[in-house]
């Protein structure tokens, strides 16, 4: 590499290059994509500020007097906002907290959302329209749900009852999802983009119930109901009416197609569902 060469690389890098001197806050950082965004940027020497009720100083959405001290002196946030971004005052309030952060000098917002969920977009434009340097990742289904949220108790009980009949979702990784969000809060490159985010193939709900009895070694059913009857069904297993609503865009089919955006930014394949199956399989998640 000629001298001319290697200073046009380095002048690329360093316009790539997110601020690392401010500490990144990390909304949900006890979640399941934010915890690993977390972890992540801790191992690279990165200075993280977990947001959470629990945190100190405190980031709780409802309350916008906590925003303040949770984004002193904060150079980038990685933005995950809970329930969920179609939800009723969503756009509102990440609107608010958008154009505040930019005001604070957190200029880097890094929105965690959906595929194929509209009101996630009005959210979504409430963000870029703050006037910050802003990335959008639309992800899929998660894997973890399986393992760490509404479906665990699902599948220690062997049977997955559900109105999505056969749909299908390209299911993600969190790993994955917390890789491509620390490019995009550490690399500028990916400002004012949006990736869409999903794993390596298509799996209906009977496919994933397939992959987790292999995984665990027993029986995982996929019983389809219909909505009326999985509304029932969540409301006698104490369970949010609102999953009713999540799943209903799984089940009309239209995020039923691959998307590439983890091999653009990591330059790698997905991880695919099988081998996440047998790695949590492995530490006992399953074990009944």
């Amino acid at each position: 590499m000629t001298v001319e060469a290697a200073k046009a690389v380095g002048a690329a890098e360093t316009a790539g290059t997110v601020e690392s001197a401010k500490p990144v806050l990390v909304i949900g950082g006890t979640g399941k994509t934010g915890r690993r965004v977390a972890e992540l940027l801790t191992a690279r020497g990165l200075p993280v500020r977990v947001g959470s009720r629990s945190a100190t100083p405190p980031f709780v959405w409802d309350d916008p007097a906590t925003w303040d001290a949770a984004l002193d002196g904060v150079g980038a946030v990685y933005v995950a906002y809970y329930p969920d971004l179609g939800m009723p005052g969503a756009a509102e309030a990440v609107g608010e907290f958008a154009h505040f952060a930019v005001g604070k000098g957190a200029r880097r917002l890094v929105l965690l959302s959906s595929r194929g969920e509209e009101g996630a977009r009005i959210t979504e434009r409430a963000l870029q329209d703050s006037g910050a340097d802003w990335t959008i990742l639309r992800a899929s289904w998660f894997f973890q749900n399986f393992s760490e949220a509404f479906f665990l108790d699902p599948v220690l009980s062997g049977e997955l009852v559900l109105p999505t009949g056969d749909a299908t979702e390209p299911f993600v990784d969190t790993r994955d999802i917390a890789e491509v969000a620390v490019a995009a809060l550490t690399d500028a490159r990916h400002a004012g983009r949006v990736h869409e985010l999903g794993g390596p193939r298509l799996l209906s709900f009977h496919d994933v119930a397939a992959e987790l009895s292999r995984a665990t070694g027993r029986e995982i059913r996929f019983t389809p109901v219909t909505d009326e009857e999985y509304r029932a069904y969540l409301a006698e297993h104490d369970q949010p009416a609102e999953l009713a609503d999540l799943l209903a865009l799984v089940a009309d089919g239209h995020n039923a197609h691959l998307v590439d955006g983890v091999r653009e930014v990591l330059g790698r394949a997905p991880r695919d569902f099988a081998d996440f199956a047998r790695e949590e399989a492995a530490t006992g998640v399953w074990a009944v």
